[in-house]
C-alpha cells in the first residue's frame, strides 16, 4: 500500500540530517514501502499511521544506495 501523504506536505518535508534534502514517498526498489526516503543521504524514515517519523534515530540506513553504506550491516539479520 502506497503512502498517502499530501502533496503540498511532502514538497515541505526535508530530511532531517544536516543536509536537509527533499523526501520522496517510497524506497528506492519499492515505491509502495511505508517509508519517505532522502533524495541526498538515502535514509529512509517510517511512515507509522500516516505520520512521517522524521527523527534520525529512528530513520533506517540507506539501501546501498549511500557511499557510508560500507559497513557491510545491511546483509546482518541476527538470524540464529
Amino acid at each position: 500500500m502506497a503512502i498517502e501523504l499530501d502533496p503540498q506536505l511532502l514538497d515541505i518535508l526535508a530530511c532531517p540530517s544536516d543536509d536537509h534534502a527533499p523526501l520522496r514517498a517510497g524506497a528506492p526498489g519499492d515505491p509502495d514501502a511505508e517509508v519517505l526516503t532522502c533524495t541526498s543521504c538515502g535514509r529512509r524514515f517510517p511512515v507509522v499511521d500516516g505520520i512521517p517519523v522524521l527523527l534520525l534515530d529512528e530513520a533506517l540506513p540507506a539501501d546501498g544506495t549511500a557511499a557510508d553504506d560500507a559497513s557491510g550491516e545491511a546483509g546482518s539479520r541476527g538470524d540464529g
